[in-house]
């Protein structure tokens, strides 16, 4: 557990409530201590801007202080086990509302990865147990998804598409959600970490038979990587993470692609999937903003040079924004929203559940 201090609330005038902010995914645990105050009110309404014109996410209250657990929450037979999810939350809350010289917190969002499907037991357990531990009734339980979105746009109308081993896009119009893709690395995920390595190491596998469509570059980059072909199978079919040992290829991919027609190929391929997810999700009008988020996007130019094509091509009149923040950041908003009275993302099952409101 590692404390990370922060910058403070940046609003001016008097502070408001403290709210807590939760992201729980694949890598660990995050627990963040804010201030909503003004000028960070999550409620505001969207921005004019221009036509064309890039504009920042956000809308959030900075963390003063956040905690880190390197571990994952583990899942068992009911799910994401709330049980050990509350014995590392609670000490910690008690402790950022301790140093903080903080009385009370008076909303507490938390994000989690697999929500959606594996979230019952923190939705039975975790608003009765932070009512009981902390005083707090204002609850809200929301998908991994929701807090990127969250992070990346605050509460206005758009897209985001979050990448890395896996790729989710979820749209809302404030209304409702709509997300695509998503489905994991054998049903979907097209364009992700896993698709891209997946596709890198079947060229691999191409050149070494002799097949059509094989790459030499990417051959020599997985006997680097990996070893010889012929192990490769027996080296990846029997691991769980899979999905990451895959997604590990990817940055070899686009490190080929400058000089390497298949490795091009498979990130404007890529490209293309993830801008179909995108425009499966986003809402109808013109200016509706799209954000991409997550460590797919550190790829860089090869992969964003032939993104930005494509989505310009197929969300003509939409527009690209910077990501506000993580999915940290978009807890603290959704937390901030209940603590104000102002939260505008819809409640959806599954998605984004709140308690005492």
């Amino acid at each position: 557990m590692t404390p990370r201090p922060g910058p403070g609330t940046s609003g001016h005038g008097v502070p408001g409530p403290w709210v807590l902010g939760v992201d729980s995914g694949g890598s660990g645990l995050r627990i963040a201590l804010a201030r909503t105050g003004p000028g960070t009110a999550p409620g505001r309404a969207e921005p004019a801007v221009a036509a064309g014109e890039a504009v920042p996410a956000g809308g959030a209250p900075e963390a003063v202080e956040v905690v880190t657990f390197g571990e994952p929450v583990p899942t068992g037979p009911g799910g994401i086990d709330a049980g050990r999810l509350l014995e590392r939350l609670l000490p910690a809350a008690e402790g950022l509302l301790a140093r903080a010289g903080a009385g009370a917190v008076a909303a507490v969002a938390v994000g989690a990865a697999g929500m959606a499907t594996l979230g019952d037991d923190l939705r039975a357990r975790l608003p009765a147990a932070l009512k009981g531990a902390l005083g707090v009734d204002r609850v809200a339980l929301a998908a991994d998804a929701v807090t990127a979105y969250a992070g990346a746009l605050g509460q206005r109308r758009g897209v985001v598409v979050a990448a890395g081993t896996g790729v989710i896009a979820l749209g809302t119009d404030l209304a409702r959600w709509r997300r695509a893709d998503g489905w994991g690395h054998l049903l979907g995920d097209c364009g992700s970490g896993a698709w891209i390595g997946r596709a890198g190491l079947e060229a691999a596998l191409r050149a070494h038979d002799g097949r059509r469509g094989g790459s030499a570059a990417l051959l020599a980059r997985a006997e680097a990587v990996f070893g010889p072909p012929a192990g490769l199978p027996g080296r990846l079919y029997p691991r769980t993470d899979r999905p990451a040992v895959l997604a590990s290829f990817a940055p070899e991919v686009a490190a080929c692609s400058g000089g390497d027609p298949v490795a091009r190929d498979i990130l404007a391929r890529a490209a293309r999937h993830i801008a179909e997810a995108a425009a499966a999700v986003c809402p109808p009008g013109e200016g509706r903003e799209i954000a991409l988020t997550g460590g797919l996007f550190r790829m860089g130019e090869p992969l964003l040079v032939p993104l930005r094509a494509e989505l310009a091509e197929q969300l003509p009149l939409a527009r690209p924004v910077s990501a506000g923040g993580d999915p940290l950041t978009g807890a603290l908003t959704v937390a901030a929203g209940l603590a104000t009275d102002t939260l505008r993302l819809p409640s959806e099952p599954g998605m984004l559940d709140t308690a005492g409101l």
